[in-house]
């Protein structure tokens, strides 16, 4: 008797919401925002809280998406702190995003493509996992990042 397996690819969990991220950064450039996503989830594999670039619509310098994510998972859970969670961005971390999730005690970062001008998780500095401060992130580079740079590139060529 013969069996027939049929192979399934498995969307790993990373893929999986670094996808959330990137639907998170295509909003933002619908609205004329720089591309950049970001979403939060729990230990549990709950998605806690997920946005984009907002600076230009808020007139806010601080409105990444990496700092919009922290502030909505942190008022849902009622603590500054988001211990045990892991953050996706599209791009690296800039110094004040990178700061920003030090400060919130994050578990892990997933970003996607580096930032070569700002990259604060390892291409230009080292924030996230420095010696000197009281916290280290866990730190995974490169999920799905073509589709990351991807965005980034259309949406910088379509303004030029």
């Amino acid at each position: 008797m013969r069996r027939w397996f049929r192979l399934v690819s498995m969307q790993s969990a990373d893929d999986k919401w670094m996808k959330v991220a990137l639907a998170e950064a295509e909003l933002a450039r619908t609205v004329g925002e720089v591309p950049i996503g970001a979403c939060i989830v729990s230990e549990r594999g709950e998605l806690l809280a997920a946005a984009g670039n907002r600076t230009i619509a808020d007139c806010d310098p601080t409105a990444h998406a990496e700092v919009l994510a922290l502030r909505r998972a942190a008022s849902i859970i009622g603590n500054y702190r988001v211990i045990g969670s892991t953050l996706y961005t599209t791009i690296e971390p800039c110094a004040m995003c990178a700061g920003a999730l030090i400060n919130a005690r994050i578990a892990k970062l997933v970003f996607g493509a580096p930032d070569e001008r700002f990259g604060a998780a390892g291409t230009l500095f080292n924030i996230c996992d420095n010696d000197n401060l009281n916290h280290r992130i866990t730190i995974e580079r490169g999920v799905l990042a073509d589709d990351c740079r991807r965005l980034m590139q259309v949406f910088f060529k379509e303004r030029r």
